[in-house]
């Protein structure tokens, strides 16, 4: 099984938020909002979707890449780590 099936019904939670933070973006356009308005729903969709990425990606390295129990000889959980900081560290 992978981890977005074991993990299902989490991420689709975070979909959904995500989908109602971008029909927010869209009621402030249709009402005509001010832009900053607009750039705030903007920044939080895109932090919500960053987040979401971060989650998938961290959940993919640790679970097919670095299981230890399927590759005892893979990474470290230190350089794992690492990476794993790398990684968010450019998703923001």
């Amino acid at each position: 099984m992978t981890h977005t099936v074991r993990e299902k019904q989490k991420l689709l939670a975070r979909v959904r938020r995500l989908r109602g933070q971008v029909e927010a973006i869209e009621r402030a356009l249709e009402t005509e909002a001010g832009c900053e308005k607009v750039m705030h729903l903007l920044a939080a969709a895109r932090g919500a979707m960053t987040g979401l990425m971060a989650e998938v990606v961290e959940d993919h390295v640790r679970t097919h890449l670095v299981d230890a129990e399927r590759h005892p000889d893979a990474l470290n959980i230190e350089a794992v780590d690492h990476l794993l900081d790398v990684v968010r560290t450019y998703l923001r």
